[in-house]
């Protein structure tokens, strides 16, 4: 595409057609350090000129912070975008480090109206549940996601780290448009059994961290030493100590693979995220996350990018060398019910 402009995927079955590549919010507010406002906003403004159309936030981004900031950007531009927020998830006030999971009614009403009220629209284009409450039936969360949709507050529902069986579960009440998983050179577990239920069911993929949190592109090799006091990686077990040590290793095939195409280790790694999907034959919509425009623009040059089969075989065995948990408590994915 000779203007740099991404092409397009469809989300979910019957759903629009948006940018192949989607934009993670969170960090221009939240969990990553200082932030900075006006290259967030940039940032923002130079995604949607290359064809980035989906952005992705939630409610519990800064405790409502990341939507309200988005919101002008939103609209400014509702026509031109879709909106991908999700509810579920909230920090303990007696506790930060805390998360605690709700997919009950009264909370999903509760959460919906406030998210509508900090984006200051009239509807979600997407709405996610963003984790699982295992003392919830999926089917009774998912009921009232659908009831959202008759009620005209929600276009399409999206479900996070959920199982296989959840996500057929869920899909036997109310079509669902995309789940959001972990998925990245460094991240493989939706693989075996997730991944083949999306196909099946005509579900998009969006992987969310394909980037491995910024450790794919070398921008840091150790968390502790690395990044400010406040940045969530610093609590997140293979960014830090011997595993990150151990992970930063594995980068080799990565510089090796970006000098042959004159690219980043951050474009090999989304190039090979982009791949999964002619490898599975589902959309896959990685979103990347990041403040700066250049940055923005370096993540969609990689759609352009196209790995040889030498290439990704070089590639394939790294998942399996990982040291270190994604999350100290593995309960908040998905891999820790399959």
């Amino acid at each position: 595409m000779t203007d740099g402009r991404i092409s397009t995927a469809r989300l979910g079955t019957d759903g629009p057609e948006v940018g192949v590549q989607g934009l993670g919010c969170m960090g221009m507010s939240f969990a990553y350090g200082p932030v900075d406002t006006d290259a967030s906003r940039a940032t923002l403004e130079r995604a949607l000129e290359l064809g980035v159309t989906l952005y992705d936030t939630a409610d519990m981004y800064g405790a409502g912070e990341n939507e309200r900031f988005l919101s002008p950007f939103f609209k400014a531009h509702r026509d031109e975008l879709l909106i991908a927020t999700k509810f579920a998830l909230s920090l303990d006030p007696d506790n930060p480090t805390r998360r605690v999971i709700r997919n009950d009614e009264p909370y999903i009403r509760q959460a919906v109206e406030a998210s509508l009220k900090r984006l200051d629209v009239d509807v979600i284009d997407l709405y996610y549940m963003h984790r699982r409450d295992v003392n919830v039936p999926i089917e009774e969360t998912v009921g009232v996601m659908a009831d959202l949709i008759r009620e005209g507050k929600v276009k399409q529902l999206g479900l996070s780290e959920v199982t296989a069986d959840e996500l057929r579960a869920a899909h036997a009440v109310h079509p669902i448009a995309a789940v959001q998983s972990e998925w990245s050179l460094f991240s493989r577990d939706i693989e075996a059994k997730v991944v083949p239920a999306a196909r099946d069911l005509g579900v998009t993929l969006v992987p969310y961290s394909p980037l491995g949190r910024g450790f794919l592109t070398g921008s840091f090799t150790n968390a502790e030493q690395d990044l400010t006091p406040d940045d969530f990686r610093r609590q997140q077990p293979r960014y830090t100590g011997e595993n990150a040590t151990t992970n930063a290793a594995l980068l080799a095939p990565l510089r090796e693979i970006a000098a042959s195409h004159g690219a980043t280790l951050g474009q090999i790694a989304l190039a090979w995220v982009h791949h999964q999907s002619q490898l599975h034959n589902l959309p896959v919509i990685p979103i990347p996350g990041t403040r700066k425009p250049q940055r923005v623009e370096e993540n969609t040059a990689a759609t352009h990018i196209k790995l040889t089969q030498e290439e990704l075989a070089l590639l394939d065995p790294l998942a399996t060398k990982v040291a270190g948990n994604r999350y100290a408590d593995m309960r908040f994915t998905s891999a820790g019910r399959e």
